[in-house]
């Protein structure tokens, strides 16, 4: 079984800068995909950016040049390095770990942009 838990959100104002961690349990990490979503008031859950077991990376226009996903496999960690932030980048913040066509999921944490 794999437990995922977030941490990092809070509240910042336009153009700061937030970091998010998302710790893994089990022995699944290292040789999993890991992924950061998003989900708005009132809006679908969206991707935000993924990084592969290897290291490749890949980000939703929105985060291109402003966020950098990372992971930190001696930590069972992935992290959300987000910068410049904007109103608009103010959701719930999950992260996802996705191996053999399973996903698991965490809880969220939130992140709120406002002056």
């Amino acid at each position: 079984q794999v437990q995922l838990v977030e941490s990092g959100g809070g509240l910042v104002q336009p153009g700061g800068s937030l970091r998010l961690s998302c710790a893994a349990s089990g022995s699944l990490f290292r040789t999993s995909a890991m992924g950061w979503y998003r989900q708005a008031p009132g809006k679908q859950r969206e991707l935000v950016a993924t990084i592969s077991s290897v290291g490749n990376t890949n980000y939703t226009d929105s985060a291109k040049g402003r966020f950098t996903i990372s992971r930190a496999n001696f930590q069972n960690t992935v992290f959300l390095q987000m910068n410049s932030l904007k109103p608009e980048d103010t959701a719930v913040y999950y992260c996802r770990l996705s191996r053999g066509g399973v996903d698991y999921w965490g809880k969220g944490t939130l992140v709120t942009v406002s002056s």
